[in-house]
């Protein structure tokens, strides 16, 4: 059978994966211009914000300021230059201008049920420059801290971080990626852990069909309640590969340029440990193409509203089949190698949730996922996800709730993510619910080039030797005249179906 040859990541290495003639290949759209200057652009939108008063207004002089902000989890990849860091000195210049003493600004870092950021990523979230000059607190939330504030939403008890009540303004400072991140679900991830595991979304674009995005509003409109709450919200460009790699995925010349390059097969055969260090060395470059300021869930919305046009790719119509490239490392910050589980959740939880309209995949599909699936679950970081891949190993899918419950109260495991060594004991079973929408809408999932086949099948996908395999096997399933779609990513695009 005829086909076309497209380099696809899968792991730490880019094999060439034929695909039919008449797939369809879906990439991000190419790079926009950017903001020349992003804290002028942040200190504008401050000013003049879509809806609600001005920063400059809301602030109390002499008050206290909390400023709420998330990893930069996303997008995937990120870059080392982020957009995010003077959009945060931005702020907190505002703030200052304002007549809000630095001394008196908080930055809470709110990582949710993820691990906990340390010293490196907390160097970050601001330029060294900058850094030097912020004379203030930055304060890592612990969602399993006593000192928790309880509050009320819909006569329901949750529990927050005590800045964001004992503060005189509230301001969150994000990007526009997805309903789950950014805006006002900023301030869910600084909530409890039971809070957080609330927060869920079918379409990671549609904040209508989202209870994580209803949960956020409700904490908005409580904290509106005592204190003025203002968002930043940026409007991120994709992710720019610099190098020899540079134009991937977007432009078709240098996919063609890099399906032919001996650099590739060079790095395709390299051992291991060396592969995975060439491939931590690519360098990208993140910039902003809009800023935008308001209540933290308007601000948010109107982020999505304009990166879905910018970067949206329309799709006709829904796929039979649709192939997901899954790089090295996954969603958490730091950067982690996946495994079977966190491997599913970025390619089914995340990357096949990102549209709008309708799910790209047709009822019954089948889901191709390119990685090597090695289970890497040990000590340290991974350890969590053992207590998961256990219960789903045997078969016990009903019992996950009260595995899950059991996990939470395992001493050792929420010491480790209060230490910052390991994500929340309850992260696991969260990133497997992300999937469940997909699963559930999924005749098959197949892992193409699995080397661990006994954990593709714990998790219920069937596992491949090859994509060549696993391709004629989703065209069994779905005849000869099904439709196959091809994802690039990372970074993943955003897709207007229908």
């Amino acid at each position: 059978m005829a086909g076309v040859r497209v380099p696809l990541a899968s792991g730490s290495r880019l094999p060439l994966v034929t695909v039919p003639d008449d797939a369809v290949l879906l990439a991000p759209p190419p790079p926009l211009d950017p903001i020349a200057d992003v804290s002028a652009a942040v200190a504008e939108a401050l000013l003049y914000p879509l809806a609600g008063p001005p920063l400059q207004v809301a602030a109390p002089r002499d008050g206290r300021a909390t400023v709420v902000v998330q990893p930069p989890t996303l997008p995937v990849p990120t870059a080392a230059e982020d957009p995010r860091r003077d959009a945060l000195a931005a702020v907190l210049d505002a703030l200052a201008a304002a007549g809000i003493p630095r001394e008196r600004q908080t930055v809470l870092v709110a990582g949710g049920l993820g691990r906990r950021a340390g010293r490196r990523e907390l160097e970050g979230l601001m330029r060294p420059d900058r850094a030097r000059g912020f004379h203030g607190r930055v304060v890592v939330h612990d969602c399993e801290s006593e000192d928790l504030t309880r509050i009320e939403l819909d006569g329901r008890p949750h529990h927050v971080h005590p800045a964001l009540v004992e503060t005189d303004v509230v301001v969150t400072v994000g990007v526009g990626e997805t309903v789950l991140n950014g805006g006002a679900t900023a301030l869910v991830d600084a909530c409890g852990p039971s809070t957080i595991r609330a927060a869920t979304a079918t379409s990671l674009l549609e904040p209508s069909g989202a209870a994580g995005w209803r949960l956020a509003a409700a904490l908005e409109a409580e904290l509106r309640r005592r204190v003025p709450v203002v968002g930043l919200s940026l409007v991120l460009d994709r992710p720019r590969l610099i190098g020899p790699y540079q134009g991937y995925p977007w432009d078709p010349r240098a996919r063609a340029s890099l399906a032919r390059s001996p650099l590739r097969r060079a790095v395709n055969a390299a051992p291991a440990m060396l592969r995975r260090w060439l491939v931590g060395r690519l360098t990208y470059e993140l910039s902003a193409v809009a800023a935008l300021a308001g209540p933290p869930s308007v601000a948010h919305a109107e982020a999505l509203v304009r990166g879905s046009a910018v970067f949206g790719v329309r799709l006709e119509r829904q796929l039979d089949t649709i192939v997901v490239p899954l790089p090295h490392t996954g969603l958490g910050m730091p950067r982690e190698p996946l495994n079977p589980i966190t491997a599913a959740a970025l390619g089914l939880g995340h990357a096949l949730r990102l549209w709008r309209d309708r799910s790209p995949l047709a009822e019954g599909g089948t889901v191709v996922l390119l990685h090597p699936f090695t289970r890497v679950m040990g000590h340290g970081p991974q350890a969590p996800y053992r207590a998961l891949f256990a219960e789903l190993r045997d078969g016990s899918r009903p019992r996950l709730r009260a595995t899950e419950a059991i996990a939470a109260r395992d001493r050792r495991a929420v010491a480790a993510y209060r230490a910052g060594t390991a994500p929340h004991p309850r992260l696991p079973f969260g990133e497997w619910e992300e999937c469940r929408s997909v699963l559930d809408r999924a005749g098959s999932v197949i892992v193409a080039g699995c080397r661990d086949a006994g954990a593709a099948r714990a998790l219920g996908l069937v596992p491949s030797h090859s994509a060549a395999t696993a391709l004629a096997m989703a065209r069994g399933l779905s005849g000869d005249e099904g439709s196959v779609g091809v994802l690039f990513g990372p970074p993943y695009p955003r897709l207007v179906v229908g």
